[in-house]
């Protein structure tokens, strides 16, 4: 297995007579197998299900139906464990082989509702369950909620999601209707390099968690991290200098190695890259072809038992015009856009958030119009609808609200 690393810029054309120019840099990132591989591991998977009180009913009952199937589609080479919580954890299902399926599925199938909420519980007996696997695997927790952390503590969560990834694990987050806390499930998938999903109605928990797995099953290396080497006078935005805009948008911590700038990836896909974007200044340059960066990705390859393995360096170069001719990419664009998205109605939560109502409607119509540039109808539905409903002064729900933060971050699918 290998990183496919590919750089693109903005504008790779450069004015010869500007003291500084700003370029955005896209770096799309995944892995690709070799003709002797095979595509994907198999899975260390750990399902971490909220059977508190609230979950009575209807609620539960879809949830362990899709736990279910999710069981069948696991394969051959797969290990699983499932942790239920309420107001505290416990072993459902111990890490092991998926070979008695029946077994597992009964083991599942007995939860009952009961009791109240601590996620950070729950997150962390599934890390312990998910230690006890050998061999090599993608290592994984799906994490489901319908509350609030009541018997829990947030800071908590986000303290045990930055371990995970640490650990090279991926934590991903299911919202189970709409009493979930956003900001902290959000923050815990971010932490952990996940993905963050919504489940409105329970007839939408099997597609949701076969869309999270179909994902752990096309993972081909783990533990990535981006290092981006500058050139002098080349230097990184001071504020928000780096993104990742797909397969959903996360604003991206840079921690300064030595001559590098490194930023935690996580797992690398073989079915869909990670698009990072870089926020670049670029001093004056004299005419001609020059390097402003350099970027490889380190990664570990489970198959092989290799750690801490360095890709091949990829030069990052502008042709420095005396004549300037620009150049705009429509790829690089198409990346601004994901993250202006993003961005926009990230502003227009703070403006609901102070009581600006208006302005908050303002933006998520700019972000609608973003939208629609990309391609994202979808999205753009969504957050224009909600910009109307602040114009006519009506309060969002929390559904809507929850569905304006899975707008921001994704492109919709229909």
């Amino acid at each position: 297995m290998q990183v496919g690393l590919q750089a693109l810029l903005s504008d790779a054309h450069l004015d010869a007579t500007q003291a500084q120019s700003q370029r955005q840099l896209s770096l799309s990132i995944g892995a690709i197998a070799s003709d002797f591989q095979d595509a994907t591991l198999p899975l260390n998977l750990c399902l971490v299900l909220d059977h508190s009180g609230s979950m009575a009913g209807q609620p539960l009952r879809t949830v362990k139906e899709a736990a279910i199937q999710l069981v069948d589609q696991l394969r051959e080479g797969d290990r699983l464990s499932v942790i239920a919580f309420d107001h505290k954890a416990k072993v459902i299902v111990p890490n092991q082989d998926v070979t008695d399926k029946a077994h597992i599925k009964a083991q599942i199938d007995r939860l009952e509702a009961a009791g109240g909420t601590c996620i950070d519980d729950g997150i962390k007996l599934g890390l312990q369950e998910l230690a006890n696997s050998p061999g090599k695997r993608a290592a994984q927790v799906f994490m489901l909620t319908d509350g609030e952390n009541e018997h829990g503590d947030n800071g908590r969560c986000l303290e045990i999601a930055a371990v995970a990834a640490e650990h090279g694990v991926t934590l991903n987050s299911l919202g189970f209707g709409e009493n979930w806390n956003q900001d902290v499930l959000e923050k815990i998938a971010d932490a952990a390099n996940g993905s963050l999903a919504y489940i409105e109605t329970p007839n939408q928990a099997l597609t949701e968690f076969e869309r999270l797995l179909q994902r752990a099953q096309s993972v081909g290396l783990t533990n990535a991290q981006l290092l981006l080497q500058l050139s002098p006078g080349s230097r990184l935005a001071d504020l928000k200098p780096l993104a990742q805009v797909a397969p959903e948008t996360i604003e991206l911590p840079v921690v300064k190695e030595g001559d590098f700038y490194g930023v935690r990836l996580g797992d690398l896909l073989t079915e869909a890259p990670r698009i990072i974007l870089a926020n670049l200044y670029i001093d004056q340059l004299p005419p001609g072809h020059q390097a402003i960066a350099q970027a490889q990705v380190r990664y570990d390859d489970p198959a092989t038992g290799r750690t801490r393995l360095i890709s091949e360096a990829i030069p990052i170069t502008v042709d420095v015009q005396e004549n300037y001719q620009p150049a705009p990419n429509p790829v690089v664009q198409q990346s601004i856009l994901a993250l202006a998205k993003y961005r926009q109605t990230q502003l227009a939560e703070d403006k609901l958030k102070a009581g600006d109502r208006q302005g908050a409607a303002t933006l998520l119509q700019t972000a609608a119009k973003t939208a629609i540039q990309l391609g994202d109808t979808n999205a753009a539905t969504v957050l224009q609808q909600n910009a109307t409903q602040l114009q006519g002064g009506q309060d969002l729900s929390e559904g809507d609200r929850k569905r304006t933060r899975i707008a921001a971050k994704t492109m919709i699918q229909p």
